[in-house]
């Protein structure tokens, strides 16, 4: 048996949660998965998962042993660049990739053929959506996500920090005049952004000095996409916060008008996330840091330093 492969194939079942969806990343037939930790189990004289017909969960033997693949891979993998030569070392492969959809759009995508140019030998797999997709289980090698992270099962470092405003078009500002303090925010009706997980609406992040100041707004509508949140402004529906990326030529124009620029929304920060133990290979280091300078040099979203912290998905 195999060793290697053999903790390869179960880190890899763990991680997907699933032998079908880790048979389809490592593009194996599902019973040869089932037959490695088989061996495996009897091999190690211990049952490593408990297998029903919903879920898999690991035995206590097994998640210790888990613990101890992670490790030993990751040595296994870092031994192995130092020893392979300049070519080892060289961005290569496939890169799965998971961008929120107008991030990806906007900031990413117009400039995918420099990083191509850069890296030739990178083949990038893109998936654009605005759903949380499970990393591990969807087989994707990393995810930029927007806003605080939480979950330690993800490493993420951070890439940038997005800048927010608060505009209205200038047809509402002249039926409800013109905000000046965040008390006069009060009588405003505020297009509002709710969670598509729990249908609650989020509350307004204001900077006041160092402090974070947060208002409980309210308005007739109530949206879950940021464009769409743009599209009411414009119509003049309410006050709306939104990334100035996005409105910076509404902005320009004059279609839309920013208030409250004293008190400017809470910026978040943009992390770019990998499961936890995984390797950091060239092909991810060459991606994150072209992101990390691609998103330095637009004067809309503040570039970031490569800190490591705890994630989430």
């Amino acid at each position: 048996m195999d060793k290697i492969k053999a903790m390869q194939t179960f880190v890899r079942i763990v991680e997907a949660n699933s032998f079908s969806k880790a048979a389809e990343t490592l593009n194996l037939p599902r019973a040869a998965l089932t037959a490695t930790l088989q061996k495996l189990e009897a091999y190690l004289g211990t049952q490593l998962l408990q297998r029903t017909t919903r879920r898999l969960s690991l035995t206590p033997e097994g998640a210790e042993y888990f613990r101890h693949c992670i490790d030993i891979l990751k040595a296994v993998d870092t031994a192995e660049l130092a020893f392979r030569g300049p070519d080892a070392t060289k961005p290569r492969g496939l890169l799965r990739i998971n961008l929120p959809n107008t991030v990806g759009r906007r900031l990413v995508m117009p400039h995918i053929a420099h990083f191509h140019a850069a890296w030739p030998d990178v083949q990038l797999q893109l998936s654009l959506t605005d759903r949380l997709v499970d990393l591990t289980q969807e087989g994707i090698d990393c995810a930029l996500r927007v806003g605080t992270l939480q979950d330690s099962a993800f490493i993420g470092k951070q890439v940038g920090l997005m800048r927010f405003v608060t505009c209205a078009s200038p047809a509402y500002l002249a039926r409800h005049g013109t905000p000046h303090t965040l008390a006069d925010l009060a009588t405003h009706n505020g297009v509002m952004h709710y969670s598509g997980r729990t249908g609650r609406a989020f509350d307004w992040d204001f900077l006041q000095g160092k402090e974070v100041v947060r208002v409980q707004m309210a308005g007739p509508i109530a949206v879950n996409d940021a464009d769409a949140s743009v599209a009411c402004a414009l119509q003049g529906l309410g006050l709306a916060q939104a990334a100035v990326y996005q409105v910076r030529e509404h902005l320009d124009s004059g279609v839309l008008i920013a208030v409250l620029t004293d008190h400017p929304p809470t910026p978040m920060p943009m992390s770019l996330l990998t499961p936890q133990g995984r390797l950091a290979t060239p092909k991810l280091q060459a991606f994150a840091g072209w992101l990390t300078a691609l998103l330095a040099e637009n004067a809309d979203v503040q570039g970031g330093r490569m800190e490591s912290v705890a994630g989430c998905q």
